[in-house]
């Protein structure tokens, strides 16, 4: 008997005019009897933060491991929940006394670190909207982002001052005071000053501020960040999310993990080398700061990313698939080394612990002997201690995520969002096996639907429904920043059309098979897409990259 972990609550809607068909309307199992929303008396993710310090304020939670003597990294050295609150007090103080306002914008720039989610945090307790910088998006991102978000103030890693210094001329008519995570140098002070803009240390500009402020209040209608992200025009659009976007998100975590797993502790740590000025990463460690977990950074140098890892003896973390096919790849040429007793030893206990994990076995009730004989060693590569394991941002090789729900001894979950989704719209559940090589099931926020695309061939209402995922819910956008046009574009009757095509499964879950935007039509009236081209000009070496 099959089971289905989606619910229909709303019929088809055959094609009528320029408008396509599209199939049901379905929502999670966990949200068949209404979509989460945010209780009553919650405005700010700051309220997350704050309870977490009443509850442990001497429980560590950001941790960063310092260089020894001989310049090699040390063990993680942390703060407690309690100081990272008093020094976002001081820090949200301080804006307040540079003339930061709430529903100002402060610029977030740099790698992640403590002193990036303590910015996030004083932020959050002023009601002043952050934005995250990064020039991944093209050279000129940032002075774009800075002007077109009118940011104020800017908290910039140490070895990105000279980038933003040197956009300053052309965006000082809004950016009046730029914060340095750690120290600058009199020359560097004297170029902003010249441009009228105040530089400080980190820790001049925490002196500023007090930990007796008043703290203005906040409503879950206000802009929490603006995210931006790349532009089919060639400029980047900021995605407008708002508290009551971050906290439901958070939330509908929070209860999924809950339900199908084991809720998240003071005693879980969280490993932090995602990037923070991406929804994704952000949206977890906010989860795991209203758990009052530990969150411990990276180096940031992928050459030490294992080295962290087994230093920090994480419980959880989020990759991306390439990561997780290094750390499979690592593995599966370690047993290959290993001889072919042990080689045939490990087959045994995988096909074994794998037949029952189909069989409906939970992860540690599926072989317990067996992970203690045979899977330990895979489990130590990761820490020893890792047990939620979480995939986004491109698909996961089905291969992959089935060897490591196996050989890992933790749950792996793969999900699929985007930044107009505020991160993660569905996920695949724990111990469902047949969600393997797909993105699971909506999340308990969000009802969804496929659209037909008949210049592709994708039909929503055929016995195997493909279609362009569409979105609605409590956990979405509010608009692109100063672009209705752009919002007008992919907001259609309450619908998020998300450009990804994908295949509804008879479980519910949803498999990812196709791009609608990736296609363009030629004069002829033919369709081509843009990323065969791609795929087949990035395979010569004299091209370093492809832009269509």
């Amino acid at each position: 008997m099959s089971v289905t972990y989606t619910v229909k609550v709303e019929d088809s809607r055959p094609e009528s005019g320029k408008k396509p068909s599209a199939g049901p309307v379905y929502r999670c199992i966990y949200a068949k009897d209404g979509l989460l929303d945010l209780p009553d008396g919650m405005h700010s993710p700051w309220e997350f933060f704050s309870e977490s310090v009443k509850r442990n304020p001497n429980n560590r939670m950001l941790g960063r491991r310092q260089t020894t003597d001989s310049k090699q990294a040390g063990p993680y050295v942390w703060i407690t929940y309690q100081e990272a609150y008093d020094a976002a007090l001081r820090i949200g103080s301080a804006m307040r006394n540079q003339g930061v306002s709430p529903g100002d914008r402060c610029g977030i720039y740099g790698s992640n670190c403590p002193e990036w989610i303590i910015t996030m945090e004083a932020c959050n307790c002023q009601a002043v909207t952050y934005v995250p910088l990064y020039d991944t998006l093209g050279a000129n991102a940032v002075e774009f982002i800075v002007n077109h978000a009118e940011v104020a103030i800017a908290f910039v890693q140490e070895n990105k001052l000279p980038a933003i210094l040197s956009c300053l001329p052309a965006c000082c008519s809004y950016l009046k005071t730029i914060v340095s995570f750690a120290n600058v140098s009199s020359i560097q002070k004297k170029e902003a000053e010249e441009l009228g803009v105040s530089l400080f240390s980190w820790k001049e500009f925490s002196e500023l501020g007090s930990l007796d402020c008043e703290l203005p209040q906040k409503q879950k209608t206000d802009i929490c960040t603006i995210m931006y992200t790349s532009g089919t025009t060639g400029e980047p659009k900021g995605v407008i999310l708002t508290n009551k976007a971050i906290m439901t998100e958070v939330l509908s975590i929070d209860q999924l993990i809950e339900i199908t797993d084991k809720a998240c502790s003071e005693e879980d740590t969280y490993f932090s080398f995602l990037p923070l000025a991406h929804v994704y990463d952000q949206i977890m460690e906010t989860y795991f700061i209203k758990r009052g977990s530990s969150i411990g950074f990276w180096q940031g140098d992928v050459r030490y990313l294992m080295d962290d890892v087994q230093e920090l003896k994480p419980t959880a973390f989020c990759a991306v698939p390439r990561v997780y096919d290094r750390i499979y790849t690592g593995i599966v040429n370690k047993i290959a080394s290993g001889g072919l007793i042990r080689n045939k030893l490990f087959q045994y206990a995988y096909n074994y612990k794998l037949r029952n994990m189909e069989n409906g076995f939970p992860q540690d009730k599926a072989s317990p002997l067996l992970d203690k004989l045979v899977f330990d060693k895979v489990r130590q590569a990761l820490g020893g201690k890792v047990r939620l394991m979480l995939s986004g941002a491109a698909p996961l090789p089905r291969h992959v995520e089935e060897f490591l729900r196996v050989s890992c001894c933790s749950n792996l979950s793969q999900g699929y969002g985007l930044t107009e989704s505020c991160g993660g719209c569905f996920t695949s559940l724990a111990n469902v096996m047949s969600m393997i090589g797909t993105v699971g099931v909506p999340i308990t926020t969000i009802e969804a639907r496929l659209e037909s695309v008949p210049e592709m061939g994708y039909d929503a209402l055929s016995s195997v429904p493909r279609g362009e995922i569409c979105l609605r819910g409590n956990t979405l956008f509010s608009g692109y920043y100063k672009r209705q046009d752009l919002t007008d574009e992919v907001v259609i009757d309450g619908w998020f059309h998300t450009g990804d095509i994908g295949e509804l499964q008879s479980d519910g879950s949803m498999k990812i098979i196709d791009r609608k935007k990736n296609i363009f039509k030629l004069s002829q009236g033919e369709y081509v897409a843009v990323e065969n081209i791609e795929n087949t000009y990035s395979r010569c070496p004299l091209i370093a990259s492809v832009c269509c």
